[in-house]
Formats: C-alpha cells, structure tokens, sequence
C-alpha cells in the first residue's frame, strides 16, 4: 500500500533539494521521510543513534547514505555490461552493521527491485530494520540479528558498510559471503590510507571514491573492493 503523502511535513524541503542536488528521482520521498519519523520514534527509547535531532538525522545519515546511491547505480551499470543509466535488476546487497538501518533502508527505497539485507548484532537493531520494511511496504528489506561471519544467505553482490570495522575486518568477516564477481563498498570518512594498506594481496582495491554530501562539510569517500581472482576472470581472453 502506497505511503500516504505528508505535504506539511517540516523537512519535505530539505529532503527533496538533497534529492535534487544529488540528481536522484523525487518518488521515494514519502517513504524517506516516513522513515525518518519512525528512526526518531524508536530513538526515544531504543537509542538506535545518537543524533537525536529529526534536521541533524536528515543531513548526517539520510543525506550521507543518499549520496552513494549514484555511485552504486553507475557501478552496478558498469559491472554488469548494462548502459548508462541503466541499473542491474534483482541485485542483492548485504549491510553489515547496519544499525538504524543506514545505508540499508536507504538503498532499499531508492531500488525496490534489489534485495537488501541488514545484518546487526543487536536484537532492537534488527527489530527495527524488521518493522521499517513492514511500515514503509519495503517488501525487498529484510532484518538479521545476527554475527555477519555466522550469517547463511545466499551470497551477495555488493556488501556494504558504514563506520562498521577496519577494511581488513570488513572484507575477512564476509568473504564468504561475497558472491562470484561481487564487490565490497564500504562507506568512509577521509582516505583510510592505512587501512589499504594492511589489506592481504587478494583483495584489489580498484576504485577510491571521493562523495560531495549535501549540506555536510566533511571528508566522505566509498572504497571499492574485490577479489583478485575475480578481477582477473572479468577480463577477456584472446
């Protein structure tokens, strides 16, 4: 069932010029800001995060999350031979420590034809996920409460996540769940110049990200990962 429009809503304004300062379609804007409502509502009691401002959750999270979506798009297109514009169907997207459902929700309202999974070890955490996609009609969202490196699923296309570990945590809790010519994308604050570092000599690192977030003056870049031997069946043979 469609989310009944909220016209008076005190931060449609804001929410739709992010939308419009990132190039992303206005339609998801009633379940955003439903969302939205609802992160506030069981913040009160479950401290889900700790910007507790409706405004401050709108620019640090909401707008934060938002500005990957492009760069994913434009990945996925690429990754999948598909043309400009052109975004992959039935993709499935695990976020690893998702928390108040960041960047999953999110990634689940702009691409309802994806399936996205938030993994987290807290119960309410995942409660949460659980009852968001029941009230904003996210029927390709889905909540664990659970170890990422404990989870059983089908393997994923892209595994993200935001302020979740180091990169060599993230990428060695999930290998197993990153399916054959998957990537990781994990969502950053400046450069992690140490952290690339330290990653073993099977993960290529082929793209580092730089991401201009909306009403937000701060350092944000995705890193994008995968496996080498994965790397190395995507070129052709003569």
């Amino acid at each position: 069932m469609p989310l009944e429009p909220m016209t008076e809503h005190p931060l449609r304004p804001a929410l739709e010029s992010t939308l419009t300062e990132l190039g992303l379609p206005l339609a998801p804007v009633e379940c955003l800001l439903s969302y939205l409502d609802l992160l506030a509502r069981w913040n009160a009691t479950y401290n889900l995060t700790a910007v507790r401002d409706p405004q401050d959750m709108l620019r640090q999270h909401l707008a934060d999350c938002l500005a990957v979506v492009g760069p994913m798009a434009r990945q996925l297109a690429q990754a999948h031979g598909g043309a400009a514009g052109a975004t992959p169907q039935a993709i499935r997207v695990l976020d690893v420590g998702s928390g108040g459902g960041l960047p999953g929700v999110v990634l689940a309202a702009m691409f309802p034809h994806w399936s996205v999974v938030c993994v987290d070890t807290v119960g309410k955490k995942a409660a949460f996920i659980r009852q968001a996609a029941v009230e904003l009609g996210l029927r390709n969202l889905s909540g664990e409460h659970a170890r990422v490196e404990a989870l059983r699923a089908t393997p994923f296309d892209v595994i993200t996540s935001r302020a979740f570990a180091s990169l060599v945590d993230f990428t060695r809790l999930t290998r197993s769940l990153l399916a054959p010519q998957g990537v990781w994308m994990a969502m950053k604050g400046r450069g992690p110049t140490e952290e690339l570092a330290a990653l073993p000599s099977d993960i290529e690192v082929f793209h580092v990200e730089p991401l201009t977030v909306p009403g937000l003056q701060a350092e944000r870049c995705l890193v994008w990962m995968r496996l080498r031997e994965a790397a190395a069946s995507l070129v052709p043979t003569a």
